[in-house]
């Protein structure tokens, strides 16, 4: 695979890489770390988002439950998704800060967990009856000697996670990540982070990781993160290109043990449940068409899928179909009141 493939321009690419590069490590991390005790919590349907973002906050002394918690979040049983800037939002309207990064590595996760912060992490999961979707899970601590990472789990409890596992599950949403914490842990927090904190550099880095990872193991879930990550830098042409990668690709059945026949593409059938950048790269560009296939196929699992209803109004108004996607956001909208780009997108129609 080469580079020029995204066409991200050279002087571009060497500057985002350079500002990317991580820095010597400091201090010698501990050979293992608990940041304490932290009510675990068992989820109702659908709930795991609002779960472990009220585990994470627990560990700073919060009561609030699924109970409290799920009704600012969803719009019920049926909506199956809660992305992880809602889960930053939230703790933020509540008075915390929150980081929200991506292409985590096994170093930070230990060292936000050495300063004593929790980490909710977005990965995969499989049941025996669902098969595959997405999952929070809330790591408390690790243990080199043992080599696995702690976490509290809203479906299966408390449990131990060798290193590689976690990883393994990771991958499937990028090493996506989110810290929530106090302002008084501002410095604490920011000196684990460390050049991590910067949004930019963050982001330079990922696209590094994706483009490395792509060229080892050029599987659906790698373009899928080479896609994510391009489009965060701006190159909604070169993301678009990896997307379409990622959905020519064989299917990687491992992950989806129920994928049913009518799923199309390489990605996982549920991917477009929690990850819309396919559709926001798809939509810059003016692909509509497969913007209004690709969300018609969520919608057709999942009515009640603000996101998608989001996307395919998007689609639409780019069509011209000014009133059937004033119905998209207005739906998007009775589902989750709060929906600010739905809000926008439908006052921009008028």
């Amino acid at each position: 695979m080469r580079v020029m493939l995204f066409r991200l321009s050279l002087s571009l690419l060497t500057g985002l890489l350079l500002g990317a590069a991580a820095p010597a490590q400091g201090a010698a991390l501990p050979a293992q770390a608990s940041v304490g005790t932290v009510r675990h919590e068992y989820q109702r349907l659908n709930n795991c988002g609002p779960v472990t973002v009220g585990m994470a906050l627990n560990r700073w002394g919060s009561t609030l439950t699924q109970y409290d918690i799920a009704p600012k979040l969803k719009s019920g049983a049926g909506d199956v998704n809660v992305s992880p800037d809602e889960l930053a939002a939230f703790a933020r309207a509540r008075g915390f800060r929150a980081h929200l990064g991506t292409a985590g590595s096994r170093t930070l996760l230990k060292a936000l967990l050495a300063a004593g912060v929790p980490v909710i992490v977005e990965t995969w999961f499989i049941t025996p009856d669902s098969g595959g979707m997405g999952h929070y899970r809330l790591l408390t601590g690790y243990d080199d000697r043992a080599g696995h990472f702690t976490a509290l789990d809203s479906y299966l409890g408390r449990l131990t996670v060798p290193y590689a596992k976690l990883e393994g599950w990771w991958r499937s949403f990028g090493g996506t990540y989110v810290v929530v914490y106090p302002p008084a842990r501002e410095a604490q927090v920011r000196s684990a982070l460390g050049w991590r904190a910067e949004p930019g550099r963050e982001k330079a880095w990922a696209l590094e990781q994706a483009l490395a990872d792509v060229r080892v193991r050029p599987d659906p879930l790698a373009w899928l993160n080479l896609g994510h990550a391009t489009l965060a830098v701006g190159d909604a042409r070169g993301a678009a290109r990896a997307f379409d990668r990622a959905e020519r690709a064989a299917p990687m059945r491992a992950l989806d043990p129920t994928r049913p026949d009518r799923a199309a593409g390489g990605w996982a059938w549920r991917t477009l449940w929690y990850s819309f950048g396919p559709l926001e790269a798809y939509t810059r560009i003016g692909r509509y068409a497969d913007v209004l296939r690709l969300t018609g196929a969520v919608l057709r699992d999942v009515p009640a899928h603000e996101e998608a209803l989001y996307w395919r109004g998007r689609a639409l108004a780019g069509l011209g179909r000014a009133e059937a996607a004033r119905a998209a956001y207005r739906e998007a909208l009775r589902l989750r009141p709060g929906f600010e780009a739905a809000r926008q997108a439908l006052t921009r129609l008028g």
